[in-house]
């Protein structure tokens, strides 16, 4: 059985015991892969050592989105926008980035200069495109001018800012793909089977609004932290999961009340997103004329 049909066939476990089979099975999706382990290489002559001006950050913050609030706003389609890709649009909460924080609610960015290098994280690719994808046709700017890629943008404002934790972009990027599957929200809030961990079992839909308090809950008996949520026209943006620079679990610092900040009302939406089809895909897409 393919490793995606194997996490969505957890929807029938209880949250605790999806959770345990889910690390089980990204550790085997790493062998045969053919990942190295979390602890691999560093960068070595590589490595550039962060402006000595800028204080280390005090935990991260690991933004997850969910597709249906970003994707209803698509106009235009693309081959790097995953919410155009049909039936193989993603429908689980995916990762918008990990991200350096302050405790006080500020945080590092473009910390210092060097190239993005794709490259270095080739071997990466299947899981960055089906867990972390670009939500978008355009390129984000650069911290030092200019464009780029969706995954160059996130390392170069906020990977860079990890030091001492990462030195190079290939950890950064294997080791926030090894924290989102071991710490995934998607099968704790749709989850359909009623335990301790999961007792809502919500399902995407552009009619229901669900109690903010119980999808809070839900993540709260899963993982023991308070995450921030994050809302947009009363439909769930972003959830945040934050842990200290070890990776152990934590509250995030906006997460103290969560309907007063970013605009999440008491009750909220988990949108459905139909994705175009090929035909339409075609008919929307930009032509080079437009690109200039």
């Amino acid at each position: 059985m393919p490793f995606s049909e194997l996490i969505q066939s957890m929807a029938s476990f209880s949250c605790r015991r999806a959770l345990l089979v889910l690390e089980v099975l990204f550790v085997t999706f790493l062998s045969v892969s053919g990942f190295p382990p979390e602890t691999g290489r560093l960068a070595g002559d590589d490595v550039i050592e962060v402006n000595r001006s800028q204080r280390e950050f005090d935990y991260f913050a690991l933004s997850l989105q969910w597709p249906g609030t970003y994707c209803r706003g698509t106009r235009h389609c693309c081959s790097k926008n995953a919410c155009c890709r049909g039936s193989n649009a993603p429908t689980h909460f995916t990762i918008h980035g990990l991200w350096p924080d302050y405790n006080d609610g500020s945080w590092p960015s473009c910390c210092y200069r060097s190239d993005f290098n794709e490259k270095e994280i080739s071997t990466l690719m299947d899981g960055l495109e089906k867990y972390w994808p670009s939500l978008s046709c355009g390129s984000p700017s650069s911290c030092h001018g200019g464009k780029g890629s969706f995954w160059g943008h996130e390392w170069e404002k906020h990977g860079k800012c990890t030091s001492p934790v990462f030195h190079d972009e290939y950890n950064y990027f294997l080791t926030t793909l090894n924290i989102y599957l071991k710490h995934n929200i998607t099968p704790v809030i749709f989850s359909s089977t009623i335990d301790v961990g999961c007792p809502f079992g919500y399902v995407a839909s552009n009619s229901d609004k669900y109690p903010l308090g119980g999808i809070v809950t839900a993540i709260q008996n899963a993982f023991h932290i308070n995450p921030e949520v994050v809302c947009k026209k009363g439909a769930i943006d972003e959830i945040r999961i934050c842990f200290y620079r070890d990776f152990k679990p934590r509250d995030c610092v906006g997460s103290k009340d969560v309907t007063s900040k970013k605009s999440c009302p008491k009750y909220v939406s988990l949108p459905e997103y139909t994705p175009l089809d090929g035909e339409a895909m075609v008919l929307k897409m930009p032509s080079d004329r437009d690109v200039l």
